[in-house]
C-alpha cells in the first residue's frame, strides 16, 4: 500500500503498515517512509 509522503513530496510504499482505527471510527493505516523515516498516514480501507 502507497502513501503520500510529505517530506520526500511522493508516494511512497508504507514500511511497517498497521491498521488503526480513527477516533471518528474510520479505517486507516499508519507507518513510516522508506527513504526518509517519516511517519505516513493513509484514511480509508486497506
Amino acid at each position: 500500500m502507497e502513501a503520500y509522503c510529505v517530506k520526500c513530496r511522493s508516494k511512497q510504499e508504507i514500511k511497517n503498515p498497521q491498521k488503526i482505527t480513527m477516533k471518528n471510527g474510520k479505517p486507516a493505516t499508519s507507518g513510516v517512509c522508506p527513504s526518509c523515516g517519516t511517519k505516513v498516514f493513509r484514511i480509508g480501507a486497506a
